[in-house]
């Protein structure tokens, strides 16, 4: 079973949130989770503000 700080691990690796990770985030946060997947997104959040993480779907708007 995937994670929340999975997801948020491996974008923060990266640098990069791809539409399927987001899509995945999406439902998971829509079902229950742990206190240490909401740090985790929160983490990522902050990363995605300050221009640590970026990501596809913001990129494609620009097109």
């Amino acid at each position: 079973m995937i994670l929340i700080r999975n997801l948020v691990q491996q974008a923060l690796s990266t640098g990069y949130l791809t539409i399927e990770a987001e899509e995945q985030l999406r439902q998971m946060l829509a079902k229950k989770y742990d206190l240490e997947d909401l740090k985790a997104f929160m983490t990522l959040q902050k990363a995605a503000m300050t221009g640590q993480v970026k990501q596809q779907s913001r990129e494609l708007l620009r097109l």
